[in-house]
């Protein structure tokens, strides 16, 4: 390549939007992957390397998949039981998608909600992954410079998925601790007054359920006041439930279109899911998103629109054989769950015995981890300075809580799905290792007083020591007795009063 000045001359010949930072890639959210990238973990090949624990990927239940496609080898076109069908999968498909298909995505979204509700296949639309799903609807809702409420912290990618192309805007209101970030009408409420005074047109409200990054659940009551919100200030509602058969243990999930069944004044063509096979099935590399609208505009419309990114017909073709069997299907339920819930307990139990607390969760593929008390200040600088530590030092892809915009210093995301036992117990002995050695030796400390020039001396040492070694033992053990800590875990074993048990 000449070496003339490409960055300028990349800015006069292309796009704003292929030369601006709307897809995000240098939040610190991607710049973990970018590391992993670079330095990939592996058993026996790079021993050292960065374990990825920063990709909600679920690798829990592949045995099974791999088990039900052996014994249905006819599911695909490409063998001997399948290649009849080549004919028919190959050639041109329009935008609607296969029947089947589109009868096993309803059929499997009603199964993964416990069959409280049913779901009209002709509602269905399929778009490539849930990246493409959620930026298709943007496109059928709002108009550039329009804007969403959601509330945070909030998955980082959909500033690129939501607005990159579109041009919307998000405005995020603040969930905090203090109430296990719920989201409350009182914040929903002046996030929407405040963007009316700055003359921002809202067109409604994005919320993930199960969360991403929390692994909680919205229960019914938060659900029909966002209903109630929307339907008075005819916005929409989108929720993104691509988590929801993640759900391990009590509360149970609640989708938004078992509370609108029970809402029969509600204008239900505001409320719009978005879903995929990412997550439930740990399928991301099949690229399945799902928009499914209770407005016939907004289907009718996201149809034409998906002919930009459809899902293959041979996977369509693949994934209708697999989710019609109801058998499998819930063994497959059955199965994930109960497995995602022994790696939960396991996972913040362990990390429970060394003193890291994590909010008290039920979904997902990962946890909220609390590092707040490991910080050297409780500031965003503060929290990337650990982080690049967790990063370079520890060698563990974690997520920062401030590139899911969270308002708290001090929160990280922590997928546990996404690798085997062995790496997981791998990942383990490097946080503990990491928290050990952050503990100030007692046996190195003076016992009795001693002259100002060695208390000057150590206190120098102290204060040039790696911030892997900064937070003190006192500090720490201070912050692990307390009655009032928040980083017990409830699997901690270590006494907790009725307050840090509320709080978690």
């Amino acid at each position: 390549m000449s070496s003339f000045k490409q960055s300028g001359y990349n800015c006069e010949i292309l796009s704003k939007i292929a030369t601006n930072d709307g897809h995000g890639e240098n939040l610190e959210y991607f710049d973990g992957w970018k590391a992993y990238d670079r330095d990939p973990y592996h058993s026996t090949k790079n021993s050292n390397g960065v374990i990825q624990m920063g990709l909600a990927e679920n690798q829990l239940c592949f045995d099974l998949i791999t088990e039900w496609l052996l014994k249905n080898p006819q599911a695909s076109i490409c063998t001997n039981e399948g290649v009849n069908k080549f004919m028919d999968i190959s050639i041109f498909q329009d935008y609607h998608g296969l029947s089947e298909f589109r009868s096993a995505i309803a059929k499997f979204m009603g199964k993964a909600r416990d069959e409280k509700v049913t779901f009209d296949p002709a509602r269905i639309v399929m778009s490539g992954g849930a990246t493409g799903a959620s930026e298709t609807l943007m496109f059928c809702l709002a108009d550039r410079g329009d804007a969403f409420l959601i509330p945070s912290p909030y998955y980082p990618a959909f500033n690129r998925d939501l607005r990159w192309r579109t041009g919307i805007n998000l405005i995020p209101f603040t969930c905090s601790s203090s109430n296990n970030f719920k989201i409350t009408k009182e914040a929903l409420q002046l996030a929407y007054e405040d963007a009316l005074k700055k003359n921002i047109k809202v067109k409604g409200i994005i919320v993930t359920n199960p969360s991403n990054p929390l692994g909680t659940v919205l229960n019914e009551d938060t659900l029909k006041m966002l209903v109630t919100f929307i339907n008075a200030k005819n916005i929409h509602l989108v929720c993104d439930e691509i988590y929801a058969t993640t759900v391990f243990s009590t509360p149970r999930f609640t989708s938004v279109a078992e509370v609108i069944k029970d809402m029969p004044h509600i204008n239900r063509g505001l409320v719009h899911i978005l879903y995929s096979l990412s997550k439930d099935m740990g399928m991301p590399g099949f690229r399945v998103g799902i928009i499914y609208s209770y407005n016939d505009r907004v289907v009718s419309t996201a149809r034409r629109m998906s002919s930009f990114g459809l899902v293959s017909s041979q996977t369509q073709h693949m994934i209708a054989a697999l989710l019609s069997d109801d058998a499998f299907v819930g063994r497959f339920l059955v199965e994930s769950r109960k497995r995602l819930f022994q790696r939960h307990q396991h996972f913040t139990s362990q990390l429970a015995n060394i003193g890291i607390g994590c909010l008290q969760g039920n979904a997902g593929l990962f946890v909220w981890m609390d590092l707040r008390h490991l910080l050297d200040e409780a500031t965003i600088e503060g929290e990337l300075k650990l982080w690049r530590v967790i990063i370079n030092e520890v060698k563990i892809n974690v997520s920062p809580g401030s590139s899911f915009l969270c308002s708290e210093p001090g929160w990280f995301r922590v997928c546990f799905a996404n690798m085997d036992d062995n790496t997981l117990e791998v990942a383990l002995g490097r946080i503990r290792s990491f928290v050990t050695r952050g503990r100030v030796d007692k046996s190195t400390m003076p016992t009795t007083a001693t002259t100002t020039t060695k208390s000057a001396a150590l206190k120098k040492k102290r204060g040039q020591m790696d911030l892997r070694l900064s937070f003190n033992n006192r500090r720490f053990e201070e912050s692990l007795m307390s009655p009032h800590s928040s980083l017990l875990s409830p699997h901690s074993p270590i006494p907790q009063s009725p307050l840090v048990k509320a709080r978690t």
